[in-house]
């Protein structure tokens, strides 16, 4: 539960039932040697009462407290600092506009742990100093964190790096964290905001001050220019989780850098101070044959990589994940985008070093998925699907 930001909170379930008679009687029958640890003489206790869609008055909340008398409570009430909480739940659906005026169901137990659904509102984008149109929320930056099992010292690299939200998440957890990305204005922070009211990225717009930010400076190891599908590491470089959101082709390009034409490097009399490569489509298929290689030659043993992929939900079978002999499966999620598609959570576990030569054909239906998202989109549609996935993003 320190690590988890999906759950609010953990119980030991004592009883439940679907009436407060039915847990009645199930509370009677469970184990007083259980029970007695936490209802000493000695000890200090509270019971809250917690509702789902339906929000109780005070004086109904005493009366179902009152309600839990056949409990064996030796301990004196403290409501401040009690040594002990215990937590009635009850259930009233999922329906805001067809609430009962009973719970359908209802539970008591002790309360163990809170989860760590404070970090999306401290961690959100909406407050952080440097985002993009793509900057990934919180709440999903720290689900990918806990797949990579991200821990202190660890060294995480995004080659997809953005604006740096998976590598905020990580250094929330103590790991040393690097990435690359394609795009110079975006590394550099220069270019246009993409706040509402901001033309302009202000001076320091960066990934570093976004660690500065929240106090994870010196977890930051550096950020550069680079292209995901060329070797620019050294042989031997591991890194203990790699985790990224690579481009789809819809609110960002799919780029590598290289031309068409014979020609790409620049004049040997060239002298400028920087050179800015010739750019030409980078398919998703090639996007993620590359990424799977990189992390077997890069993960070590028992590493972790962690991406999304997009599929055009019509069409999507387990078929279509990249594999790769060096990397297991170890978990497949789905988070729906549209009407028509999604994007996977693809969570893949090295368990061997790589062979030389080329290991596996990727699969080749991910080059069509921009086609396809924007396939039965009408004009008046178009932006409403656009905003969605912009949403899902930031």
């Amino acid at each position: 539960m320190t690590r988890s930001v999906c759950a609010k909170s953990a119980f030991e379930l004592w009883g439940h039932g679907k009436t407060h008679c039915e847990l009645k009687t199930s509370l009677l029958k469970y184990p007083k040697e259980n029970m007695s640890p936490y209802t000493q003489k000695d000890s200090t206790y509270r019971i809250n009462v917690y509702t789902f869609n339906k929000t109780l008055e005070f004086k109904d909340r005493i009366e179902r407290i009152d309600a839990l008398d056949y409990l064996s409570f030796d301990g004196t009430v403290n409501l401040k600092t009690p040594q002990h909480t215990f937590c009635l739940l009850e259930d009233y659906g999922t329906d805001p506009n067809n609430i009962p005026d009973q719970p359908l169901y209802v539970y008591f137990g002790r309360w163990i742990a809170d989860g760590q659904r404070e970090l999306i509102r401290s961690y959100s984008v909406k407050n952080r100093h440097f985002i993009g149109n793509t900057s990934m929320e919180a709440c999903l930056s720290f689900i990918m964190a806990n797949h990579a099992g991200v821990k202190k010292n660890d060294l995480v690299f995004d080659p997809f790096v953005g604006t740096g939200s998976l590598l905020i998440a990580c250094s929330h957890f103590g790991a040393y964290v690097c990435g690359t990305d394609i795009d110079y204005n975006t590394i550099h922070g220069k270019g246009r905001s993409s706040r509402t009211n901001q033309k302009w990225r202000g001076p320091d717009e960066n990934i570093r001050a976004n660690l500065r930010q929240y106090g994870k400076e010196m977890t930051y190891v550096d950020v550069m220019v680079s292209d995901a599908s060329k070797r620019i590491w050294r042989t031997g470089l591991h890194f203990d989780a790699i985790i990224t959101d690579p481009p789809y082709g819809i609110r960002e390009s799919t780029r590598r850098t290289g031309s068409h034409k014979d020609v790409t490097k620049p004049p040997e009399d060239y002298f400028g101070e920087s050179h800015v490569p010739v750019s030409m489509a980078y398919h998703l298929s090639d996007i993620f044959a590359d990424l799977l290689t990189f992390a077997a030659h890069h993960l070590v043993m028992g590493g972790r990589l962690v991406y999304w992929l997009p599929v055009h939900s019509p069409e999507y079978c387990d078929e279509m994940v990249p594999l790769h002999p060096c990397l297991k499966m170890i978990s497949n999620s789905e988070q729906t985008l549209s009407s028509h598609t999604s994007r996977r959570l693809i969570t893949m576990e090295k368990f061997k070093e790589p062979e030389v030569g080329p290991c596996y054909s990727p699969y080749q239906g991910h080059n069509a998925f921009r086609e396809k998202y924007f396939s039965g989109v009408n004009k008046r549609g178009l932006k409403e699907e656009e905003d969605k996935i912009t949403q899902q993003h930031s």
